[in-house]
């Protein structure tokens, strides 16, 4: 769970617009962020079976919206990525 102001700051960073909270954009990011506390939390608790499941679920729905960007807006998409160092 990200704490407030981080959540407030990813969200300013990734808007399209300054009212935007639910863009494709935004929503990739505060995924990124959350599975990389998830992956930290697993790598100190591996049996964590619940968590890991929850992890995979949010790998799945990012993919699932960096897909979208990428057939809607191939721009925002490749800008998204280099953002968050996702892909190589």
């Amino acid at each position: 769970m990200l704490k407030k102001e981080k959540k407030e700051k990813l969200i300013k960073e990734h808007s399209i617009h300054e009212k935007d909270t639910g863009s494709s954009d935004v929503q990739i990011a505060l995924l990124s962020e959350e599975i990389d506390a998830l992956v930290a939390h697993l790598k100190e608790h591996p049996k964590d079976i619940h968590s890991k499941r929850g992890l995979i679920r949010m790998v799945v729905k990012r993919k699932k919206l960096l897909s979208y960007l990428q057939k809607n807006d191939e721009k925002r998409y490749k800008e998204i990525i280099k953002k968050l160092g996702l892909k190589k």
